[in-house]
């Protein structure tokens, strides 16, 4: 009887140290094939950040992981000693890498805010190029014209034709999304050169407006974003509204 006892003792230890070495060997099998692939440092997003926060209340928000180098973003941050008193641009989300391009100066992080929407409106959203909205230089609080073009179908007695009108006035924008734009990092340039370099760069990716309409508005925003091209103006208090004409080719040279 106490033979047996011992004997299913010593098969109970047994199996916790092969479990307990199977489990040492599956670690260090993984670390070894990290290792094989040339691992980088990088900051990894633990728990989600609001956009806004700074890069002082940042690192309670994140951890360093031990990635492949084929799997690390360019723009991947290491550490935070190159980003002082910036915020992030937009909310992080837990497991992204934190790239450089997530932390703008305050200013800029701005642009991302949003306002009220008057009563009575509605908000809905559309995505357009920088170079169809006034350079991408559009900010929450400000108004907008739409010009909306068809290919055929905006006239009647001409249905053929492509079309163009200034369709929509004082077009009120809540939110803006904008797409980072990332200008390559030169180590040999001078700060200043490359700051400027950064602020000459030509705007990249898409902006995602948010504007409030009524459901008028709104209608045409959304049939325009499926079956035509929208263009914005950016207005100002003084914009005179007019009657805008609709105009096709033949009118391009009168």
């Amino acid at each position: 009887m106490k033979s047996r006892l011992l004997a299913g003792v010593a098969a109970v230890v047994l199996a916790l140290v092969g479990a307990m070495m199977l489990y040492g060997y599956a670690q260090g099998a993984e670390a070894r094939a990290v290792e094989g692939l040339d691992p980088v440092d990088v900051l990894v997003v633990a728990t989600t950040v609001p956009a806004g926060t700074t890069t002082e209340e940042l690192m309670p928000f994140l951890t360093t992981q031990s990635l492949p180098a084929t799997a690390v973003g360019a723009s991947a941050l290491k550490d935070l000693d190159s980003s002082a008193d910036k915020v992030t641009a937009v909310e992080l989300m837990p497991g992204e890498q934190l790239l450089s391009e997530r932390l703008v100066d305050p200013s800029e992080a701005s642009l991302t805010g949003s306002v009220e929407v008057p009563e009575g409106l509605q908000e809905v959203s559309f995505t357009i190029e920088p170079d169809r909205a006034v350079g991408g230089k559009i900010a929450p609080g400000d108004t907008v014209g739409m010009f909306i073009s068809l290919e055929s179908g905006g006239l009647e007695e001409s249905a053929d034709v492509p079309t163009t009108k200034l369709a929509l006035h004082r077009i009120l924008v809540t939110s803006v999304q904008r797409a980072p734009t990332a200008v390559a990092a030169d180590p040999a340039a001078d700060p200043e050169e490359q700051a400027r370099a950064e602020a000459e760069a030509l705007p990249s990716g898409s902006l995602m407006l948010t504007v409030a309409v009524d459901t008028a508005q709104a209608t045409k925003i959304v049939h325009a974003n499926q079956n035509a091209t929208l263009w914005l103006s950016k207005e100002t208090d003084a914009t005179i509204e007019g009657d805008s004409p609709v105009i096709e080719n033949k009118e391009l040279y009168r």
